[in-house]
């Protein structure tokens, strides 16, 4: 474990996207298909350092914000936990309660980080899966004050392509720098130390990585791509050639009809910042 202060990650300010660019909440409307196919679930060892290091309990009671079709939320759901799912978007929100159909503990809702329409002080832990570039950070901060109990906490959490396992993973990173203009500026490896630092309660958060993969087989790997937000759309005009360049890709590398797809998975969690102030 880290104890990170607001100097521990040194990224260049250059590299922030500026959220008011883009519209979060639609990206991904037609992209739910492969999101629910073929993105990553994320490692039990999330759950084990939560409970080791923050007293998460089955009676714990959860805010997933950004819950998308679920995966975050799932994890949770099977601790025994209490799970509200704020998702803005109606395509993903819709996939997500049918994803979790079987849970009864868990409820969609039709909100934003910024406004989660949850009752003051309702929850014990606010989780962001996959999420967290993307939300206004000072609303965002205020609201999840706002919804949190006193001895509350924060977790956000990505799983984020890890590029230097494998001669695979590297030619797969080229190639999407080559074909996806948007990805350095929604990547949410572009989150800058500070941004983060500014929602916790005297910038202080506990930082953890977990090594992770999929196997995905070759429409696997397309589906994964083609999730991304990032990434053309079916329709582009580049979507047949990225679609060719994975498929070769995909020969090159696959063994047993699969390739090794792999991530470092990041968990950062501590109290929140309750204190009013801007961020930079």
């Amino acid at each position: 474990m880290k104890l990170c202060m607001k100097q521990c990650m040194v990224q260049s300010e250059a590299m922030t996207r500026n959220v008011a660019d883009f519209d979060p909440t639609n990206r991904f409307t037609d992209r739910v298909g492969d999101y629910v196919r073929y993105r990553p679930r994320y490692p039990a060892t999330i759950l084990d350092t939560l409970r080791r290091d923050t007293g998460l309990t089955p009676v714990s009671v959860v805010a997933d914000i950004g819950s998308g079709t679920g995966f975050s939320a799932e994890m949770f759901l099977e601790n025994g936990n209490r799970v509200w799912g704020v998702e803005p978007n109606s395509a993903m929100r819709a996939a997500g309660a049918t994803y979790l159909a079987k849970h009864p503990r868990f409820t969609a809702v039709a909100g934003t980080a910024e406004a989660t329409t949850l009752p003051d002080a309702s929850v014990d832990y606010v989780v962001a899966g996959q999420a967290f570039h993307w939300f206004e950070r000072d609303p965002t901060r205020t609201e999840w004050a706002r919804i949190l109990r006193p001895t509350g906490w924060v977790a956000l959490f990505w799983n984020s392509r890890h590029l230097d396992l494998s001669p695979f993973m590297a030619e797969y990173e080229a190639l999407v720098h080559s074909v996806a203009p948007d990805y350095q500026r929604v990547s949410h490896e572009h989150v800058a130390n500070h941004q983060l630092a500014s929602m916790f309660a005297d910038g202080a958060f506990s930082y953890h990585t977990f090594p992770y993969s999929q196997l995905l087989d070759n429409a696997g790997l397309a589906g994964r791509t083609f999730s991304s937000s990032y990434a053309p759309h079916a329709a582009d005009a580049r979507a047949p050639a990225l679609r060719a360049a994975l498929a070769d890709l995909f020969a090159r590398y696959e063994h047993e009809g699969y390739v090794q797809y792999d991530y470092t998975t990041e968990l950062y969690f501590g109290r929140i910042a309750r204190d009013a102030h801007v961020s930079p």
